[in-house]
């Protein structure tokens, strides 16, 4: 089982029950395959660059899935036969990047948190020093 990231484009959808609905048919091919949904994230709805199938805009739905990679070519070709989807992109995730991305993320939070105890440890300095001068 590998990791995939995919982002669905929906059209026709108005309403928020119907994208549920259609986010879980489509998903459900993904289950259907031996694959596991790890996450789902609603980019929302964005107008199209230009016209296609004489459609100006759809609903952007991001998800990150496991799968055999075997299997990714199936699963395009079943989302060819489901009318709700009308476009998906299926990228491989690369486990190297994202623990690189990762490891700078949990070091950038090591900083903050290290400058914010400084900035804390000097506050509580300079009020005992006016509690010092005040008495």
């Amino acid at each position: 089982m590998r990791k995939y990231d995919a982002l669905y484009i929906f059209v026709g959808v108005t309403k928020d029950d119907a994208l549920n609905a259609s986010l879980e048919k489509a998903l459900a091919e993904v289950t259907k395959l031996g694959g596991n949904v790890l996450s789902t994230e609603s980019l929302g709805k964005r107008a199209f660059s230009r016209p296609m199938k004489k459609r100006e805009n759809g609903v952007y739905v991001k998800v990150r899935m496991e799968l055999d990679p075997l299997k990714v070519t199936e699963l395009v070709n079943r989302y060819k036969l489901v009318e709700e989807v009308f476009r998906v992109q299926i990228l491989a995730v690369d486990e190297r990047r994202e623990a690189k991305i990762a490891g700078e993320r949990a070091a950038r939070q090591a900083r903050v948190e290290a400058a914010q105890a400084k900035a804390d440890a000097g506050a509580q300095a300079a009020a005992q020093t006016e509690q010092t001068a005040a008495e």
